[in-house]
């Protein structure tokens, strides 16, 4: 393998996090601010973030609006956070900077020792609506924000994943040509 910075090679996306663990304002507005510094086209910064913190009222909403599966285990994390973008461009460019902006949040919690993983099966429009978003702010992805826990606490299915081999595609087939 290619030479490659830790904070790439050993970022992971966990299901077990630590029910007890919280996330610290600091910690918060670093993720926070790392995700303001991402390149945009144009300098646009189309994204808005959500952020809720275990058990308050926010993060409760976010909660409640993922998929069943996912809520099982997300509800450890100690913060979940929505990321959404500005409608009003070209909304496949809009996603893209607002990818960006969550994957340089994710570089920064690894670096705080946090771990972060980003859900995409959850009710867009009724979080939307149950956070009150502006017209043309649309949710594209929640994450669930924290320190690692005890993969055995998962259920069963969800623990093979868990602690399966992380494998990613080889180099070659991902190059078209």
């Amino acid at each position: 393998m290619a030479d490659l910075t830790p904070l790439l090679a050993f970022r992971w996306s966990p299901r077990a996090f630590d029910p007890d663990a919280d996330l610290a304002d600091e910690e918060a507005a670093s993720l926070l601010e790392a995700a303001r510094w991402a390149p945009s086209a144009g300098n646009a910064q189309p994204w808005r973030f959500v952020l809720g913190h275990r058990q308050d009222e926010t993060w409760k909403r976010i909660l409640v609006s993922l998929a069943e599966g996912d809520q099982r285990w997300a509800r450890h994390a100690s913060a979940l956070l929505v990321g959404a973008h500005v409608g009003g461009g070209d909304p496949e460019q809009a996603a893209y900077d607002l990818g960006q902006a969550v994957a340089h949040l994710t570089v920064q919690a690894t670096a705080l020792g946090l771990h972060v993983h980003q859900l995409i099966r959850f009710d867009r429009a009724g979080l939307a609506a149950e956070l009150d978003l502006p017209a043309g702010i649309r949710p594209l992805v929640v994450a669930a924000v924290g320190r690692l826990g005890d993969p055995f606490s998962l259920p069963a299915e969800l623990l093979t994943r868990e602690t399966a081999l992380r494998r990613r595609h080889p180099l070659a087939t991902l190059l078209l040509r």
